[in-house]
């Protein structure tokens, strides 16, 4: 092709795209340093600020400050006011940059984010030769990130809404039943469901040891007893009698999701329900050109499916496998009901039954 050819409108749109992309990138990096330093836990609920006063109040260095709120100014996070050169954090703001816990705080993410960079030369070579990586050679940070993005979430659906939209399954945990939570990482999930249904007993899963140990410091620190935490795949854990079986974002991760689910069906009472909760997304891929489909086809490039081929099969379905595929799933893996229960702009929320 020429260059008389080339629709430099077309070429000029691009451009100006990929720069609203590297300007994101920043603007990501200095929200999560604004995080880590304490600066946006500064400026909450303080109003305007100048450069001088958020200095005295952090005890930060004042030209570090200086360039890191210009920059966040020019992305449009804090307010700033020429005239009186100030800069304020409004509380709408707050709720996505501070509020921790808060499901609208984006602060998980974009630790999730600077976990894949910080790693970026082992994330290039899998992508390059095709072999996969475990969980347990991403960075520290991700494992962090991950359950801090996730689990605001969790505590603003899972007891409202997701389980009270499975069939009888609210009445078996009030009553006292037996749970299995696989790929529970830092036992968010299964220590907020222990701890809203004392009568059951809950016992969370998840191959990876250092996440498993950060659970159970959890449990103690919070007085959680009916609760236990092992260190076993999917495909093999221990036990059987399950009254209730839940996966939250994981089953796409697993090298063999069929072998996961079957194992589970087996582990489970004949009555038994098995929850799913995966990412949101379509069963096709004109249905995920969207933000949030970009963001997770990224982060399944770099985690998700790595993570998947280190493990036997490696069936590698990645984060957007989207509903059809993951009956299929199920299906497979011997469970013949399946059905969406509820869902977040975020989260599907699949039923699976025998």
């Amino acid at each position: 092709m020429s260059e008389q050819d080339i629709d430099f409108g077309k070429v000029e749109a691009m451009a100006g795209k990929v720069m609203g992309h590297v300007a994101g990138a920043v603007s990501v990096m200095m929200a999560y340093m604004g995080d880590q330093a304490g600066v946006w836990a500064a400026m909450d609920g303080e109003g305007p600020m100048t450069l001088d006063q958020l200095a005295a109040k952090t005890g930060m260095e004042p030209k570090y400050l200086r360039e890191w709120l210009r920059s966040v100014a020019a992305a449009g996070y804090v307010e700033f006011d020429g005239e009186k050169e100030t800069f304020e954090l409004t509380p709408e703001a707050a709720l996505i940059f501070t509020r921790e816990g808060q499901p609208l705080c984006m602060q998980g993410f974009f630790q999730a984010v600077v976990a894949q960079y910080d790693t970026h030369e082992k994330a290039v070579e899998v992508f390059k030769s095709g072999e996969g990586r475990p969980w347990s050679d991403h960075s520290q940070c991700l494992f962090c990130g991950t359950d801090r993005f996730f689990r605001p979430g969790y505590e603003a659906n899972l007891i409202s809404s997701w389980l009270p939209s499975l069939e009888g399954v609210t009445e078996k945990l009030a009553a006292g039943a037996k749970v299995a939570d696989i790929g529970c990482g830092y036992g968010s999930s299964t220590i907020l469901m222990a701890r809203e249904y004392p009568q059951s007993h809950f016992v969370g899963i998840d191959f990876h040891e250092p996440s498993i140990e950060t659970a159970r410091a959890r449990a103690k620190e919070q007085g959680v007893e009916n609760v236990e935490f092992h260190v076993a795949k999917a495909q093999d854990f221990e036990g059987d009698g399950f009254d209730f079986a839940c996966i939250f974002d994981a089953l796409h991760d697993m090298g063999d999701p069929v072998g996961a689910a079957r194992h589970i069906r087996e582990a489970m009472k004949p009555d038994g329900t098995f929850m799913v909760v995966e990412p949101m997304a379509g069963d096709t891929m004109a249905e995920n050109m969207h933000p949030m489909g970009q963001i997770f086809y990224g982060f399944s490039c770099m985690g998700c499916v790595p993570v998947s081929l280190s493990q036997e099969v490696g069936l590698g379905l990645g984060a957007q496998a989207g509903q059809k595929r993951l009956a299929e799933v199920l299906n497979e893996a011997g469970f013949a009901n399946v059905r969406r229960a509820t869902e977040t702009p975020s989260n599907m929320v699949l039923e699976a039954r025998v």
